[in-house]
């Protein structure tokens, strides 16, 4: 039997919940939860989170919670390993010290594989999770959680972490963190055409935090503009592009900042871009791509690909179905296998999906 299941149905049964009200809460069944709970099925991190919520604080553990979350998609014994020897030799980590190495991952997230930067940051997370005595210890982990879900190969487990993130960051009460780690999973997700109800949750939950300039809000209000453009509204869509380009004019990261808690003119060319493929308008989606190219860092090889697989989607949209496909494959081909992500991949699918719509 899965200890964590059974854990979970052992708080449930003290809290006296049944389990149709904690199916409410995420996109399984109650027949699917009581196989959880049996240990037939998976206890996943956004089940934890359902569990969490439904139960409280004191059925489930706010570290037990992160905890469980953490050891599901690494080898558990090396996690266990580092985590115990840090326990044990006593050492802690500054805030400060904590706060600049995920600022070191959010860098290491735009040039290097996911795979590597995975396992690195689970490895700090277990360590991390022992630590979390202070306001500023669950902003950073927080944004280190969000960080952790792009790591990740599939949607749904993303937004797993990415509600992991949320709760961590409402335990910071830092308004600035906040809001970001709801913008960045929302553009995470509706720029990659997954999830869009989720992503447009995320979206509406930043924008109603803070009207304030942000990176968040920015990247919020790209996701209301992807998620229309996913629905085929482009008329909210365009409006959507438009407030978000007002917001980043007054909040646009320096041209050489390279991180995921940045933004760019090359990095809001490139959300645009896609957008603007989705919407078949290629006048726009040709400048949005001529200015992501311009203004990218050299060494971001991956956004590279991006811009590619999104001439790709704007020719299968403008009906060279064929050659939009064909030129998409080559675009990721061309791209080393370690240096690939889930995005790319589904953005990917995407101009398959459209390659193969009939007109």
């Amino acid at each position: 039997m899965d200890d964590l299941g059974a854990q979970l149905r052992h708080a449930r049964v003290e809290a006296g919940v049944t389990l149709a009200s904690i199916a409410a809460r995420t996109c399984y069944s109650a027949s699917h939860l009581s196989n959880v709970e049996a240990g037939r099925r998976t206890a996943t991190p956004d089940i934890v989170l359902a569990y969490a919520r439904a139960l409280g604080e004191a059925d489930v553990r706010r570290r037990d919670l992160l905890a469980a979350a953490t050891i599901g998609p690494i080898a558990a014994s090396d996690l266990i390993r580092n985590g115990f020897t840090a326990a044990l030799a006593g050492h802690r980590d500054s805030a400060d010290r904590w706060r600049d190495r995920v600022d070191q991952y959010g860098r290491d997230y735009m040039e290097i594989g996911a795979d590597s930067l995975q396992t690195r940051l689970a490895n700090d997370l277990v360590v991390m999770q022992q630590q979390l005595d202070s306001p500023t210890m669950w902003a950073t982990a927080a944004r280190a959680l969000t960080t952790y879900g792009k790591t990740t190969r599939d949607p749904a487990e993303a937004i797993g972490w990415y509600d992991t993130a949320r709760i961590a960051a409402d335990r910071s009460d830092d308004l600035a963190v906040r809001v970001w780690v709801r913008g960045r999973a929302a553009i995470a997700l509706a720029y990659e055409g997954a999830a869009l109800p989720v992503a447009q949750r995320y979206a509406d939950e930043a924008l109603a935090l803070s009207d304030r300039p942000s990176l968040g809000r920015l990247q919020a209000l790209m996701a209301h503009a992807h998620v229309a453009a996913g629905r085929g509204d482009t008329t909210a869509a365009i409006a959507a592009d438009q407030d978000a380009q007002r917001v980043f004019d007054q909040t646009a990261s320096p041209d050489n900042e390279i991180s995921d808690a940045a933004v760019p003119a090359w990095r809001m060319a490139t959300f645009r871009s896609m957008l603007y493929a989705r919407l078949g308008i290629t006048r726009t989606g040709e400048q949005a791509q001529t200015d992501a190219d311009r203004l990218r860092p050299a060494t971001l090889t991956r956004f590279a690909t991006h811009i590619e697989l999104h001439r790709a989607l704007m020719m299968t949209k403008a009906g060279d179905r064929a050659a939009g496909l064909a030129y998409a494959r080559q675009a990721w081909t061309a791209l080393p296998a370690d240096r690939r992500s889930q995005t790319l991949g589904l953005v990917l699918r995407e101009v398959e999906k459209a390659a193969r719509q009939r007109r």
